[in-house]
């Protein structure tokens, strides 16, 4: 599964790892994150991020 950058920020979102601080479990691509989610540094929308 492929990570990806925020535009905003340093953030990765790394599908591997997920994203503890939304609830969203290790395994989740990015693709299948709810699509209010945000960065959980800079709080950007799934639209700031790019595939890496």
């Amino acid at each position: 599964m492929d990570k990806w950058d925020c535009n905003a920020c340093e953030y990765v979102y790394d599908p591997a790892k997920g994203d503890d601080t939304a609830g969203i479990p290790p395994g989740t691509a990015f693709e299948d994150l709810p699509e209010d989610w945000f960065c959980p540094i800079c709080g950007v929308g799934k639209d700031d991020f790019t595939r890496i």
